[in-house]
């Protein structure tokens, strides 16, 4: 059978698949224009907002630069700017943090060079003015680029808003790990219509992988990802793709529009641990190790206790309007203290504000058989157990506060994997006891992600994935993220 005859299943769906594609890049092209739209009103905002705090309602005295004309090409300026760093690019835009370095990066650049030319072409343009406009019109536009990112990831989410439409190449093993990992995190933007498998692997019927059509084989790729209107082709790991043929596969998807990407057999490796150094025409990824101590650690130690400190005695009036309620609404402590296992599989006892009624503990044999989770926890919706004032706390996470002070005797940070019990622990793998590398945290991955909607296989492998690339920077992210997954209150009970 010819690899002509294979491809029924792209035949079929080339109007189709055509049509989406060009809807989506509509959709991109759309999104691009409306966040120029909102850049400039922020630019022009800032800009006016940097010249009345210089100059009042009163006009510039002592100078001949006519502001009316500077501020828009200023603002012309810093758009091309935006423009030439790749604020616009669609592989910047709507996913990860490269898109808010990117702005950052131009305004900062464009306010270093127009301090440069104004000093030495002695412009006389007020420092006061630039100084306003840029700190104003880069925090703006970074505001801007979040809210209209979190617009589109709730429109992906509902199955709306622009997307990449990929075509999945390789093995059915790791295609479908591929389209699973690509599907966990529907915001970023990845759709997958469909798959190219080896040609011994194609059968004379129309297949599917999972919910994935096969379009082809590999002797068709660009036909197939034009049949099914993908702008992107994926190529995952396959004993037939060699180098060489890869090669070619770059050569044939020239001009067309599409672009590749090759996803490796290294996964939950975060960027800033990659390095790509071409030897000997090969390139070479070089994975960092994981950092478990060093000057970053004793940073992130001293950022914890100090934040918790200060949070503590900010929180001191709601703290205790908590404590308050607590002993109203039931009998028995107002605090909770459990054992659980920090870093190095040491024991403390963590506080929280108690939720629950005295003889919780005494209940929970009879409630094991309602168990809603898998893995080694204990969940349920609606727990029994817990009291009026404790759902209301668990909705908004404030029965955790306590663990401030965990925070501040150094057992826990603010940032880090689920603190385990005692029992749990006792049934960790060599695999999962990585989680006890580090110290536990007060809210991570797993409290942005869903929280007790989490499987136990997905939350171990966000843990696990923060333990092997946290950083400064992505605990403030996972900290701001916390917020508005508190506020959503998804996950909590």
């Amino acid at each position: 059978m010819t690899a002509a005859t294979l491809l029924t299943p792209a035949t079929s769906t080339e109007p189709t698949g055509r049509r989406a594609g060009l809807v989506e890049r509509a959709d991109e092209r759309s999104y691009v224009r409306v966040l120029v739209v909102l850049d400039t009103t922020i630019l022009i905002i800032a800009l006016l907002i940097g010249y009345v705090a210089r100059f009042g309602d009163g006009e510039p005295t002592a100078s001949e630069i006519p502001y009316v004309l500077m501020a828009p090409a200023l603002a012309l300026a810093w758009l091309i700017s935006l423009k030439a760093l790749g604020c616009y690019n669609d592989r910047v835009i709507g996913y990860g943090a490269d898109e808010y370095r990117r702005v950052s990066s131009a305004s900062l650049r464009l306010a270093g060079a127009v301090a440069i030319i104004g000093y030495v072409a002695d412009l006389g343009v007020s420092r006061g003015f630039l100084g306003v406009s840029f700190a104003v019109g880069t925090v703006g536009l970074e505001m801007v680029r979040f809210a209209a990112r979190k617009r589109l990831h709730r429109a992906r989410r509902l199955g709306g808003g622009w997307s990449r439409r990929v075509l999945v190449v390789g093995d059915n093993a790791h295609v479908l790990e591929l389209v699973q990992t690509l599907r966990r995190e529907p915001y970023a933007g990845y759709q997958v219509v469909g798959a190219c498998i080896p040609d011994a692997l194609l059968a004379p019927v129309a297949q599917r992988l999972g919910d994935v059509p096969v379009v082809g084989s590999f002797r068709g790729i660009p036909e197939a990802a034009t049949a099914i209107g993908a702008d992107t082709v994926a190529v995952t790991a396959s004993g037939e793709l060699t180098a060489t043929r890869l090669r070619r596969l770059g050569w044939q998807l020239e001009g067309t529009g599409v672009d590749l990407v090759v996803a490796p057999a290294l996964t939950d490796v975060a960027g800033p641990r990659i390095h790509t150094r071409p030897v000997a025409g090969l390139p070479l990824i070089h994975v960092e190790a994981p950092e478990f101590r060093g000057a970053r650690k004793l940073v992130k130690g001293l950022v914890d206790r100090s934040a918790s400190s200060l949070a503590l005695a900010l929180l001191l009036p709601l703290i205790a309007l908590i404590a308050l309620a607590i002993k109203l609404d039931s009998r028995g402590p107002v605090l909770f203290r459990q054992v659980r296992v920090g870093r190095g599989g040491e024991e403390f006892g963590v506080f929280k504000f108690r939720t629950m009624v005295v003889n919780a503990d005494a209940l929970l044999a009879e409630l094991t058989v309602r168990n809603e989770t898998d893995g080694l926890m204990f969940k349920m919706r609606q727990d029994p157990r817990v009291t009026r004032v404790g759902r209301l706390l668990r909705k908004w996470s404030l029965d955790e506060l306590p663990q401030l002070v965990n925070v501040l005797l150094g057992q826990m940070s603010l940032v880090g994997p689920r603190p385990p019990l005692p029992s749990e622990v006792a049934r960790y793998d060599g695999d999962v006891a990585r989680r006890l590398l580090v110290k536990p945290g007060m809210t991570g991955l797993w409290q942005v992600s869903g929280r007790s909607d989490l499987s136990w296989e997905d939350g171990i492998r966000l843990d696990l994935y923060y333990v092997e690339n946290w950083s400064l920077a992505a605990d403030l992210s996972i900290l701001w993220k916390t917020f508005g997954a508190v506020l959503n209150g998804r996950g909590a009970y």
